[in-house]
């Protein structure tokens, strides 16, 4: 165990950097109606995690959160460390060139009703202040970018925005994602974990695609 706490604090290190870096880039405007409640948000974050992450999904699109309103102003909720409420502004400037893709639900505006967006929130209170999940587990002891919103809209609405794979399943040989694997799990690699990627929830049928910077 503490070996995993080791491993965990090596992790989080790059991402903490990278959080701070970014707090000095000016945030950029986005307003509705370009943006809706229950919209999911995608863009490049730049930690060497989020590195890994590209490199193992073959997908520039390492992060992701789901857009809320909050006394009026938009927020992004999202896992990051930890998981949390951010100005939906901010999230932009601190991806990478600023470049973000906002996909909403096909038919949000039969399903996203008022009821099902406060269902919805309700659904993330429990998530909120937890750790990041690092280990990219199922459970809900930690939780991860792509983990939280999936697990947001199954438990609202019974939609599964992408398809659920392995760990195998995925790209795992480059040096980058060989390096954060040894950091994260040493040599107990756990190859059957279910996992959700941001790529295979930007990859969802059920998603269209309604804004890109």
């Amino acid at each position: 165990m503490a070996n995993l706490k080791r491993m965990g604090l090596m992790c989080i290190l790059p991402l903490l950097a990278l959080s701070a870096g970014c707090q000095q880039r000016t945030p950029v405007a986005l307003k509705a109606p370009m943006v809706k409640p229950g919209d999911v948000i995608f863009q490049e974050s730049m930690s060497d995690l989020s590195t890994a992450i590209k490199f193992a999904t073959h997908s520039k699109y390492s992060h992701c959160g789901i857009i809320f309103s909050v006394n009026g102003e938009l927020y992004v909720y999202e896992a990051l460390q930890p998981v949390r409420y951010t100005p939906l502004s901010a999230w932009v400037a601190r991806g990478r060139n600023g470049h973000y893709v906002i996909k909403r639900l096909k038919n949000a505006d039969s399903v996203l009703t008022t009821a099902t967006l406060d269902k919805m929130m309700e659904a993330g209170k429990k998530y909120n202040g937890k750790n990041y999940d690092f280990y990219f587990g199922w459970s809900d002891e930690r939780i991860y970018c792509s983990e939280l919103v999936w697990k947001i809209y199954k438990e609202a609405t019974g939609l599964e925005l992408g398809k659920l794979q392995q760990l195998k399943d995925f790209d795992l040989n480059s040096p980058a994602v060989k390096k954060q694997m040894q950091q994260i799990y040493g040599d107990k690699i756990p190859l059957s974990e279910q996992i959700i990627s941001p790529v295979s929830m930007f990859n969802s049928p059920l998603l269209t695609t309604v804004a890109e910077q």
